[in-house]
Formats: C-alpha cells, sequence, structure tokens
C-alpha cells in the first residue's frame, strides 16, 4: 500500500510499490490529464512487458503526485542483462528512443539493462529542482 502523500502533493522519498489498482486510485483520476496520463502509462507497460526482458518498471515525476495536470509521464526500465533492441516488435522498440518515445506516445522513458544502472540513479531520479526528495513509484 502506497503511503500518503506529503503536505507538499510528493511520495515520500524512496521507492514505493504498488499494482495497477492502486495506481489507478492514487494517480489516474480526477483530471482528463491523469486519466490520459494512466492510459500512456499502461500502454508503455504492456509494450515495456511484450519485449519478454523487462526487470523493472519504475514511474516518478509529476504524475506520481497530487498535482492535478501532469505534464507527462516519466519512466524508468530496468531490462535483463541480454536484453536486445532489435529483437522487439516495431513499437515496443520505439521506447528505447527517448525522443522517439516522447514523440509517439508522450512519455518520458529511461532505460537500462541489468548491471548497468547505477545503485544511486533511482535517488537521483528522486530529487526535484528544489534539491528536495520526493518518491518513484515502482509497477508491482
Amino acid at each position: 500500500m502506497l503511503p500518503p502523500l506529503k503536505k507538499n502533493g510528493d511520495l515520500p522519498p524512496g521507492v514505493h510499490a504498488a499494482g495497477w489498482k492502486e495506481i489507478e486510485r492514487r494517480f489516474g483520476r480526477g483530471s482528463a490529464a491523469r486519466v490520459r496520463a494512466l492510459a500512456t502509462l499502461k500502454h508503455v507497460h504492456e509494450l515495456a512487458v511484450r519485449t519478454g526482458a523487462l526487470r523493472k518498471f519504475y514511474v516518478f515525476g509529476s504524475f506520481v503526485s497530487a498535482i492535478p495536470e501532469p505534464r507527462d509521464v516519466d519512466v524508468l526500465l530496468l531490462m535483463t542483462r541480454d536484453f536486445r533492441i532489435e529483437d522487439c516488435s516495431s513499437d515496443s522498440r520505439l521506447l528505447f528512443s527517448h525522443q522517439q518515445a516522447e514523440e509517439r506516445y508522450g512519455a518520458s522513458v529511461f532505460w537500462f539493462r541489468e548491471g548497468a544502472m547505477p545503485n544511486e540513479l533511482l535517488r537521483a531520479w528522486q530529487l526535484k529542482r528544489d534539491g528536495t526528495l520526493r518518491g518513484i513509484l515502482e509497477v508491482a
């Protein structure tokens, strides 16, 4: 179960796991922008799952906050060590080009293979522009 949002509308620092029902209940309602963002998030997740190489799927940024109109969906994919983009379907392949994922899906997608992601990266993505920390969501 996700912790309550802080007074400023952010998840508390850390990585918080949740399933789709809880994600929809907490972050996928309340405005047309949130409903669209949830649909985008689910579509991107499905494309990543179709690769057969997805290990972890993280969501960060305005979607996992109380902001009524999230700007976009920010995602970090952790793929298996032996993951090869060439083995993906054409739709899934677009996820692994940051610019193409942004243009096609409206999602800011970052990705790493297991063993190549620095340990401190998840903490770095919790850092906001004002220097405070906010939590990250892991889709369970």
